[in-house]
């Protein structure tokens, strides 16, 4: 069972997370237009940082069997994902994932990302992220907080390292980005720091 206990998959088990701007929260089957209408709009944009899309990942059944997924990685503890909306007009601009929770002697997560073409540039996924950290160290009580970043994403190094994640090496062929092998940057951020 996970850290906030087994829930329905239609009901967020997270409370939202504030944060400067934004406010992060747990997906919900209500926000599939916005999400499947920026997603689309942001596709060619996403693309050269994400792996392939499904060829079903817009349709309304493809989010319904995210949120399940979502939800059982949430009562299991396993991850976190969360969509991030402008605190000044419920906008969704992007999301945040806490993935790979593992427990025991590790006590660590990987943080994910994404943000909307119109959203990108303008501080967002930074306050995001600022938000979440905090999150993950003191509700989950996680220790480290890892990410990947292919070298040439120059916004997301600069978003990485002015949330002071530190840059501990490259991993080759790390992550399949776009249907190939790509090298990354290996970025940490410890609980202590």
């Amino acid at each position: 069972m996970g850290l906030f206990g087994p829930v329905p998959w239609s009901e967020p088990s997270v409370p939202a997370i504030g944060g400067a701007g934004v406010v992060l929260r747990t997906p919900q089957m209500a926000d599939y237009e916005a999400w499947a209408g920026l997603r689309a709009l942001s596709r060619d944009f996403l693309k050269p940082w994400e792996p392939i899309w499904p060829a079903d990942d817009l349709t309304r059944g493809a989010f319904r069997r995210r949120l399940r997924r979502y939800a059982r990685d949430q009562r299991e503890d396993l991850a976190y994902p969360f969509f991030v909306f402008r605190a000044e007009d419920d906008v969704l601009v992007g999301g945040v994932t806490l993935s790979n929770v593992r427990r025991g002697v590790a006590q660590s997560a990987s943080l994910g990302y994404w943000m909307g073409l119109p959203h990108a540039g303008r501080g967002h996924m930074s306050a995001a992220v600022g938000a979440l950290v905090p999150f993950a160290f003191r509700t989950l009580r996680l220790h480290r907080i890892e990410a990947a970043c292919v070298p040439t994403n120059q916004p997301s190094i600069r978003l990485l390292e002015k949330n002071r994640f530190e840059r501990e090496g490259y991993a080759r062929r790390y992550l399949c980005i776009n249907g190939e092998w790509a090298d990354h940057y290996l970025y940490a951020r410890v609980r202590e720091e």
